[in-house]
């Protein structure tokens, strides 16, 4: 009988399972399929699920923007924006996991506080120090914000991998004659890598949508996929084929890459949960 029972609850378990995955991604999976829709059948009521196959859409944003302009921008944006958001947030967690204050968590609560703070009020000084240090619509001042945008998580997260490694190990490590710099690099990086990997990956992730940043500070030099997803928004209306063809090619690098990189997410993620 509770062999039974077992199997049952597993069986639920999975169908449970199966049915959030299908809720999550049913909208990749409409985005997808409407990118190779005619736009009379991708607006048609009630939905055409049976259609011919085009590339009409594809082949006219194409012809209408430079993708891969769009796609370099996104990727050194991404890129620059996580490896100094690391650097600057590896010896910062470091320093709140083992040598804690009386204000560390304080300071860990106020940085985490920043990321509640809607985009829209800080717009205009962000802007007008953007303009007047000449950093509009290029790929140094957007790389700037993203950086600073995900760097509480960034830190957030690293600290909470740091308190996962135990402390007797760093202590063999000064017993051994190791400096401070290299109980960071020789000894605490190599312990915390799926973790500080997981957080790479997180980061490159939140930077590769950012949205609000992108479309208020580019024009067109420095403008990342987001930019160019919504130039397929125009006044005479939403065509919803070139917009699901143009957002299929937006977000298919980095789904591709999370799909590759997703054991060490997890990995990353689950970090010191058991022992």
């Amino acid at each position: 009988m509770a062999i039974k029972r077992s199997r049952t609850k597993g069986v639920l378990i999975g169908l449970l399972g199966w049915a959030i995955a299908i809720w999550i991604f049913f909208p990749l999976f409409w985005m997808f399929i409407t990118g190779f829709k005619s736009e009379v059948d991708a607006i048609s009521t009630p939905p055409h699920l049976i259609f011919k196959p085009t590339l009409e859409s594809y082949n006219e944003v194409f012809e209408r923007a430079n993708y891969w302009h769009f796609t370099i921008n996104t990727v050194v944006i991404s890129v620059v924006a996580t490896a100094v958001a690391l650097l600057l947030a590896i010896p910062a967690a470091y320093s709140m996991a083992f040598a804690p204050t009386a204000r560390t968590r304080g300071t860990l609560l106020w940085m985490l506080s920043t990321r509640m703070l809607p985009p829209v009020g800080v717009l205009v000084p962000i802007y007008l120090i953007a303009r007047n240090t000449h950093l509009l619509d290029t790929l140094t001042g957007l790389a700037i914000v993203d950086m600073l945008t995900n760097l509480p998580i960034v830190v957030w997260m690293l600290y909470t991998f740091f308190r996962e490694v135990p402390m007797p190990i760093l202590e063999a490590g000064r017993m051994d004659g190791a400096n401070r710099w290299q109980e960071i690099t020789v000894v605490l990086l190599p312990l915390a890598l799926p973790g500080i990997a997981s957080t790479a990956l997180l980061s490159l992730i939140l930077c590769w949508n950012e949205a609000f940043w992108s479309l208020n500070l580019t024009s067109s030099n420095a403008a990342p996929l987001a930019a160019f997803i919504a130039s397929f928004s125009s006044p005479e209306g939403l065509f919803f084929g070139k917009l699901s063809a143009a957002s299929t090619l937006a977000v298919a690098p980095i789904l591709i890459f999370g799909w590759i990189s997703q054991k060490q997410l997890v990995r990353g993620l689950t970090f010191g949960a058991v022992k």
